[in-house]
């Protein structure tokens, strides 16, 4: 394609941010990011933004690249066959291609008194609306976290040593992402800091009042701040503009990550179901989709036929306070290992690979197309076993 092509990257998170600032290889490539606010957001830092140790913000002049037009505001409809997406505040704008990069929030809880006494924890304004209520409420009121994903252990170490009386309800396992020499390690930790773990049966979650939490195992706990980090949700953008999503809303895409209804439509980060098998939801994986959907963009422009995405893992790290953490290795495949480092040097290395996902985006917006990924070549053999297909001999 010769001329200028314009890109519309619609989400500005870790998968937003970095595939527009790789789209900007190509001198005649036009780059809008839309986003509804005029900040990043440091999503793995809410839980510190909660407990007042960090404000989870990056000024958008240091991660973006600079010729990528910034415009705040929502998106309210997609119009795949105009080309065009529709503003919140009025008004559309036309693409050539886009990149769906809507990112993730907070679901339904499908719990009695969840959604009216519960504080959802997936989003700055959600973080920003919890801090003051936990910091109003006096040292000794009882503070219950429901959710025991990173999110939700974070959550509840970092109030944990601020001196707060907390429980994490686990509705099952605690930490599901670990081995299980991992987890014993996280328990000992949370223990430590005082927090109280219910796990295994009878830890679900029945009903929230405003003041206590019930579990299906008939316990009732008082809860003066009831915090909620379990599930998630996606934006229905996709699903409310004709395109086809999975059952949770992310867009299907193909293995190149471009829409199955719109070859001018590429998906990418957490809101993004490629072949129907999407990859676990985190920053790590964030960046590197970004990455390939530019990638795919670009081949688009070029007249070439897109790869399909080879993306591996190399673990999960997780804060427990500022004093420790837990870096949790795995295989290329996102199978956790025995393997883990904890402690202080546990949580150096989580500091630092906060750090450094903001660098690689800075990083990729000063020189496009510098970021690398673990492959993980086995990803095409889970596909087929998915699809009931036989394997190669």
């Amino acid at each position: 394609m010769t001329g200028r092509v314009d890109v519309i990257v619609i989400g500005g998170g870790y998968a937003g941010v970095m595939a527009a600032n790789r789209l900007t290889q190509r001198e005649n490539v036009a780059v809008t990011l839309i986003n509804p606010r005029r900040a990043f957001v440091e999503r793995i830092r809410l839980h510190q933004l909660v407990g007042g140790s960090d404000d989870a913000v990056v000024d958008y002049r240091e991660v973006l690249a600079e010729g990528v037009r910034l415009v705040v505001d929502a998106v309210t409809r997609i119009d795949a066959a105009e080309r065009s997406v529709a503003l919140a505040a009025g008004g559309t704008v036309g693409y050539d291609y886009l990149i769906y990069a809507v990112g993730s929030g907070s679901a339904d809880p499908g719990v009695p008194g969840a959604a009216e006494f519960a504080y959802p924890l997936t989003t700055l304004e959600e973080a920003q609306r919890l801090g003051p209520v936990i910091a109003a409420a006096p040292a000794t009121a009882p503070v219950t976290v429901v959710g025991a994903g990173p999110t939700g252990i974070e959550t509840a170490a970092e109030l944990a040593e601020a001196g707060r009386t907390v429980t994490l309800v686990c509705g099952g396992v605690l930490g599901p992402y670990l081995h299980e020499r991992g987890r014993r390690s996280v328990a000992r930790r949370l223990a430590k800091l005082g927090v109280t773990v219910l796990d295994g049966s009878g830890t679900r979650v029945a009903a929230v009042t405003r003041d206590s939490v019930r579990l299906d195992g008939g316990r009732t706990l008082p809860s003066q701040v009831t915090i909620w980090t379990a599930g998630f949700g996606v934006p229905d953008l996709a699903g409310r503009s004709g395109l086809r999503t999975d059952a949770l809303g992310r867009l299907l895409t193909d293995e190149t990550l471009t829409s199955v209804d719109d070859v001018c439509i590429v998906g990418a980060g957490d809101s993004a179901a490629p072949s129907d098998l999407p990859f676990r939801m985190s920053c790590q994986a964030a960046t590197r989709i970004g990455a390939h959907a530019a990638d795919t963009v670009l081949a688009r422009i070029a007249g070439e036929q897109p790869t399909p995405i080879n993306l591996g893992f190399f673990g999960q790290c997780i804060s427990l306070g500022r004093g420790a953490g837990i870096f949790q290795f795995a295989s290329r495949d996102d199978t956790a290992t025995k393997f883990y480092i904890g402690g202080g040097p546990g949580a150096k290395l989580k500091e630092f690979v906060c750090k450094h996902t903001v660098k690689h985006l800075a990083d990729e917006a000063r020189k496009p197309g510098s970021l690398t990924w673990v492959k993980d070549d086995r990803r095409q053999e889970r596909l087929r076993v998915t699809r009931g297909e036989a394997l190669p001999r």
